[in-house]
């Protein structure tokens, strides 16, 4: 995600305004992703690792997650400054994502740019279970 927080999404009135909100959100942080998200999103996007599929920025229950491999239930999410110090609000959001069904991994910003073979090959093992 870009620099923002990553705390629970504010809840509108209505369902309905929510997962509009949460859509017009997600369209925003999708034109202004970070540097290392738009270097990730580069090698995930179009089935281009070992033909795996990954969204960007998903609305997923009150969250919006960066990457989503829907076919194997994983989220990427890239840490930037923007975590430090977040670490309860960050775990409790893992926890809740894992209750519904998915596996997180966090890459770091750095990782990302220094890095980007190797994040997307830990990415595989990931997925895969090694």
């Amino acid at each position: 995600m870009t620099d923002s927080p990553r705390s629970e999404i504010p809840r509108p009135n209505s369902h309905d305004s929510r997962e509009a909100w949460l859509l017009s959100r997600a369209r925003e942080l999708r034109k202004g992703q970070s540097s290392p998200e738009r270097l990730l999103w580069g090698a995930l996007r179009s089935h281009r690792l070992n033909g795996l599929k990954f969204r960007r920025q998903v609305p997923i229950g009150n969250y919006i997650v960066d990457f989503l491999c829907e076919h194997y239930r994983v989220i990427i999410e890239v840490d930037g400054d923007s975590h430090q110090g977040r670490v309860a609000a960050d775990k409790d959001r893992e926890e809740q994502l894992k209750r519904e069904g998915y596996r997180v991994l966090r890459v770091g910003n750095d990782d990302v740019l220094t890095n980007l073979e190797g994040v997307c090959a830990g990415i595989v093992r990931f997925i895969k279970g090694n």
